[in-house]
């Protein structure tokens, strides 16, 4: 049964870093930091190598974060770009994503985060569509018979002919698949004020998560990023800043941990970090912040 009550309980954790072995390094980072939830690469954030992974520390991470209740997600590679005009790229992609699905089956995700991705070319869009459904259906249509992680689209900052930013352009990425039950979405709120979204005005978060159950349909939600940004609203810059710190403002946060929409749903924070002390606070800070 869907959670629906405003002050469900929302596990609050980090993207964790796994330099030197899964459960070595992202288990502790896991305890350092309090993380109610973990979110992992398997691959290089920035590359299309895709290792195989060592069974021994999988199935260590696996029960440790059993052991600890934290669910895990994991993010793909951010070169990933259904839209792409290049063929290779999107053959990439479409390998990466399944890599991906494979590791989550492994370490136990829930699920798999990958960016909307970009058309690059303005010819292109109606193309980009048609490449997001012929590949995406096939990966959804096979997991979800698996009972595997879901695949959760994430909208991007905007710019470059991305397609989907803004929350409302969701609808048609989702009905170029059917929408389909086993695709669900990650809201960034970095990505939402880059795209326009004006979530540091009274109210301006509470109507965009609004905006965002009115197109994808309740339940479609699935994972949060939550971090403050270092630009302007309506920048299409990406740069993250810690909770508070930075543009968009404590209060904003506020309305997101006493959402609706966000009852029940993971809160993993991608912010600045020193070692883990600047997630150990932003953890904190959206604890402190829940209902």
């Amino acid at each position: 049964m869907p959670v629906t009550t405003v002050d469900a309980y929302r596990p609050v954790g980090t993207h964790t870093p796994t330099s030197g072995g899964l459960a070595k390094a992202a288990l502790p980072y896991v305890d350092a930091t309090g993380a109610e939830v973990v979110q992992v690469y398997v691959s290089n954030s920035r590359g299309w190598a895709l290792p195989p992974g060592d069974p021994a520390q999988d199935v260590l991470f696996r029960d440790g974060c059993a052991e600890r209740d934290v669910p895990v997600f994991i993010h793909a590679s951010l070169l990933v770009n259904l839209g792409s005009p290049t063929a290779a790229t999107v053959q990439r992609s479409a390998e990466t994503l399944a890599h991906a699905l494979r590791r989550g089956t492994a370490i136990g995700a829930r699920g798999v985060v990958f960016h909307a991705g970009s058309a690059v070319d303005a010819g292109h869009a109606d193309a980009a569509m048609t490449q997001v459904r012929e590949t995406l259906l096939p990966l959804l249509d096979s997991v979800a018979a698996a009972g595997g992680p879901m695949l959760l689209v994430e909208p991007s900052a905007g710019g470059g002919r991305s397609l989907a930013s803004r929350v409302e352009q969701l609808g048609p990425y989702l009905d170029a698949v059917e929408r389909h039950p086993w695709l669900g979405v990650c809201f960034d709120t970095c990505h939402a004020w880059a795209a326009g979204h004006d979530l540091a005005a009274e109210g301006g978060m509470t109507a965009t998560l609004d905006t965002l159950v009115a197109t994808v349909g309740a339940g479609r939600l699935r994972l949060v990023h939550a971090n403050d940004s270092k630009d302007l609203c309506g920048s299409t810059r990406d740069r993250h800043e810690n909770i508070g710190k930075g543009s968009i403002g404590e209060p904003a946060f506020a309305e997101l941990m006493a959402h609706p929409a966000t009852a029940g749903i993971p809160v993993v924070v991608e912010t600045p970090t020193e070692k883990h002390e600047g997630h150990a606070v932003d953890v904190a800070t959206l604890k402190r912040l829940r209902p």
